[in-house]
């Protein structure tokens, strides 16, 4: 038997609003396929793609010796607010916290501002008689037969999970740990989320959003990881699963169950450690990260092969791209934009005749009008096909045939005959529309950051990336473009490049001045121990690292900015280089320090992770000549509005080393690359393709 087929197996899963992706690795060979997101039951829609991968690699499910897995359902119940009845016990005079926030607001000239409504009603959050000062010694002991009767309110309300959070509990928990003791005694079977655990960091509005959030998924979590658990058993599969977190680690299905809150990003956080990995095999220090799924696009800057993280998160925002207006998370999450631009964004016209595109997504059912499934409505994807960038006949690898005339009518109805125009060109104005969306999140999210587009590349994957890159690289005035091999199910291999990993964040108010080391690192040997207990689950014994961060402010300033610490005992010696080292980051973002304050820290973090595969270089290959392409199609130029023959490659077809000049298609299963007019691309060593645009300097 060869190496390849003696290699242990792993198979990557994630589940996307339209599609779910399934990728199955073995030695070097890889085999992938999308299928249908099945929203009713989403372990269907798993269970089938694994079934289908399967059988085209010929291999048994007792021969997989991993499961990779990422969703967005936790995310999708946030937002669709389909969670469980949840209720919030809390210290007496601070029920309304998840109501009031921080009084901040993101409009601040908006008289009608809409907040967002908090996921548990006023009646669920039952206040309890207790506290604990900032230091954590009790002011007034725990009322634990208002406890007992807070629980029996709650279940008899109906509720089905229920959160605890006091305050200054992430100092001490001993209330919080008593008040569950005591729900347990009355409720054994109810789920219980402890602002301790989930988010022990000071900032109680954050804190108990956070904590309320994942009590709000848990139980729709944990009820779907034990059905998929249960169906690839059933189908003879018992290998381990691991879950891919928001901010770019594993952890085990059971560390999972515990925290869905940290799996609200898992999805795009795959896009993103994929295109790090792609990176990382080019060389390429700054790249753009541009994952166009069916439902969402999302962007990442990718620096030094490491994507942004943030240890701050909002979702289900009420305005777009406004900051303040979501519901906020405080976990570890890879930071992106991620807008509702995707192949099943649903376009109309707006009360001002304006052609608007997304958030609202057709999804997977009944799916865009093409599909034939009881859509109606115009998205993207119809767009994509009456311009001709589809063929009909071999969408999805020839697995799903889309209906044109559908297509068109619809794109009539709703957009072509509110402004006068024909459907073709209707749809070109709904494609210029949503080009436009993305390239904006992109602008916004360097702003964001500080940071700019030059002397980037984009990476693009998912379903539409490959289709949509090129516009969008014109519109930031971005001049390459790299599209990996398997880039249509890009987040579902990025699982595979992940890393185990599991962070812990804790607050521990200091300043430097009066520095207590002795604290300090008996907090940093405790969290080190949590961070690698959980590790240990699923590392196999795999050699790790750790990495420690220090959240850093001048007193008396709202903001943190995170520093390196090193990974051992801290000295009175290594304290002025922990003043250096903040004061040097604080340069980069605000031009220079400010001489003679003092510094605080608020909180630290610890991550500990297996180590990341060492990358081999490969040699760029000699240019080869192109293959015939093997057929032409009609495609709506939209740089002229013209119709033109253009040539379609199946990418298994070129050879690496070939060179093409646009416009063409070059199509494979999982989606296809436009090489837009002005725009050549080389298949380069890696047998990816690498599109460079002629005359750089020009910016649309």
């Amino acid at each position: 038997m060869t190496g390849a087929s003696t290699a242990p197996a792993r198979l990557a899963a994630d589940i996307g609003g339209t599609f779910t992706d399934i990728a199955l690795e073995r030695g070097g060979e890889r085999w992938t396929t999308k299928v249908l997101t099945t929203p009713a039951a989403p372990e269907e829609g798993v269970l089938a793609g694994v079934r289908e991968v399967l059988a085209a690699a010929g291999m048994a499910p007792a021969e997989v010796a991993l499961v990779i897995h990422g969703t967005t359902l936790a995310t999708n119940a946030i937002i669709e607010r389909k969670g469980a009845p949840t209720g919030f016990i809390t210290t007496e005079g601070f029920r309304d916290v998840l109501a009031l926030g921080n009084e901040s607001r993101y409009d601040q000239y908006d008289l009608d501002i809409e907040l967002p409504e908090p996921l548990v009603r006023r009646r669920h959050r039952v206040p309890v008689r207790e506290r604990l000062d900032r230091a954590g010694r009790v002011l007034r002991p725990l009322d634990e037969d208002q406890v007992a009767e807070a629980a029996r309110f709650l279940r008899a309300e109906g509720v089905r999970s229920v959160a605890i959070g006091f305050l200054h509990g992430f100092v001490n928990p001993i209330h919080e740990r008593r008040a569950a003791e005591i729900v347990r005694e009355v409720w054994p079977e109810v789920p219980i989320s402890l602002a301790s655990e989930v988010s022990p960091e000071m900032r109680e509005w954050e804190r108990f959003s956070t904590t309320v959030a994942n009590a709000y998924v848990q139980p729709l979590i944990a009820g779907y990881l034990a059905r998929l658990r249960e169906g690839l058993s059933a189908l003879g599969m018992g290998a381990p699963i691991f879950l891919m977190l928001s901010g770019g680690g594993l952890t085990t299905i059971e560390t999972a169950a515990r925290f869905p809150i940290r799996l609200v990003e898992s999805g795009p956080a795959g896009g993103a450690i994929f295109s790090a990995h792609v990176a990382r095999q080019r060389g390429w220090r700054k790249v753009l990260s541009f994952d166009m799924g069916g439902t969402t696009a999302k962007v990442c800057l990718i620096d030094d092969f490491a994507p942004q993280t943030a240890r701050h998160f909002e979702v289900a925002r009420i305005g777009r791209f406004r900051r303040g207006s979501g519901l906020p998370l405080r976990i570890p999450v890879i930071e992106m934009v991620e807008i509702g631009a995707g192949g099943g964004s649903l376009a109309r016209v707006d009360a001002l005749g304006r052609i608007q595109v997304g958030p609202e997504s057709a999804g997977a059912e009944p799916g865009p009008a093409c599909y034939g499934r009881g859509g109606d409505r115009p998205a993207v994807t119809d767009a994509n096909l009456l311009v001709g960038r589809y063929d009909p006949a071999r969408f999805a690898g020839g697995r799903l045939r889309l209906d044109p005339a559908r297509a068109e009518a619809a794109m009539a109805a709703h957009v072509g005959r509110p402004l006068g125009l024909s459907p073709v060109m209707a749809a070109l104005g709904v494609i210029e529309v949503v080009d436009e969306n993305m390239a904006n999140a992109a602008r916004v999210h360097a702003i964001e950051s500080g940071k700019s587009f030059e002397g980037r590349a984009i990476i693009a994957f998912g379903g539409g990336g490959p289709v949509h890159a090129c516009r969008l690289a014109e519109k930031i005035g971005v001049d390459r473009i790299l599209i990996p091999s398997g880039a249509g199910v890009g987040s579902a291999i990025g699982f595979l490049r992940a890393p185990i990993a599991y962070e812990v964040v804790k607050s521990l108010y200091q300043r430097l001045a009066r520095f207590d080391l002795a604290a300090v690192n008996a907090l940093l040997a405790a969290m080190s121990a949590e961070a690698q207990a959980i590790v240990a689950e699923g590392s196999l014994g795999a050699p790790v690292e750790e990495r420690r961060l220090a959240y850093m402010r001048y007193v008396g300033q709202g903001h943190e900015i995170a520093v390196p610490l090193p990974p051992r005992r801290l000295a009175a010696e290594d304290l002025p280089g922990l003043r250096a080292a903040y004061e040097e980051a604080y340069r980069r973002f605000y031009d220079r320090p400010v001489p003679g304050s003092d510094i605080e820290v608020m909180s630290f973090a610890v991550t500990v992770s297996t180590l990341v595969e060492p990358v081999e270089p490969v040699a760029e290959p000699d240019p080869a000549p192109a293959p015939r392409p093997q057929r032409m199609q009609q495609v709506l130029d939209t740089a002229t509005g013209a119709w033109r023959d253009w040539p379609v490659h199946e990418r298994s077809a070129l050879p690496v080393g070939a060179v093409l000049r646009g416009p063409c298609i070059i199509a494979e299963a999982e989606t296809s690359t436009l090489v837009g007019q002005g725009w050549s691309c080389r298949v380069d060593g890696l047998g990816y393709l690498e599109l460079v645009r002629e005359g750089g300097d020009e910016r649309a």
